[in-house]
């Protein structure tokens, strides 16, 4: 079993700055939605590894400030790559918990709703 897609909210109309965290920040791939859930609003995203996160819209938007999805980069030259991409583009990037797990480096942000989210590269310390 693997995991196909997490769903993360958003509020109504939050589409477009949804875009320019998930694609552009993030350099995920728009997918389209089918025909039937197009008319709900929000949109997908794909990276290349096959992950998806779907932007879902909620009337009674709250953004998820613990439960998170975590995306994993090859290198921790990417994940340096993507934090520097992600301030570039305005988004704050925090390195605070970066160190403190043995098998990984990691940094987290938040989408443009507050919604946290976190990438993470698998490093192996000798």
């Amino acid at each position: 079993m693997r995991l196909h897609h997490v769903q993360v909210g958003i509020p109504a109309g939050g589409e477009e700055a949804g875009r320019r965290f998930y694609a552009d920040g993030l350099g995920m791939s728009e997918v389209a939605k089918p025909a039937e859930l197009a008319a709900r609003g929000g949109a997908w995203f794909r990276s290349e590894g096959g992950a998806e996160i779907h932007l879902g819209v909620e009337e009674a938007f709250a953004p998820a400030r613990k439960a998170h999805p975590a995306l994993a980069v090859a290198t921790v030259d990417e994940l340096e790559r993507l934090g520097t991409r992600l301030e570039r583009a305005g988004f704050a990037v925090d390195w605070s918990q970066r160190h403190n797990a043995e098998a990984f480096e990691r940094f987290h942000t938040r989408d443009p709703f507050g919604n946290r989210v976190e990438v993470v590269v698998v490093v192996t310390r000798e």
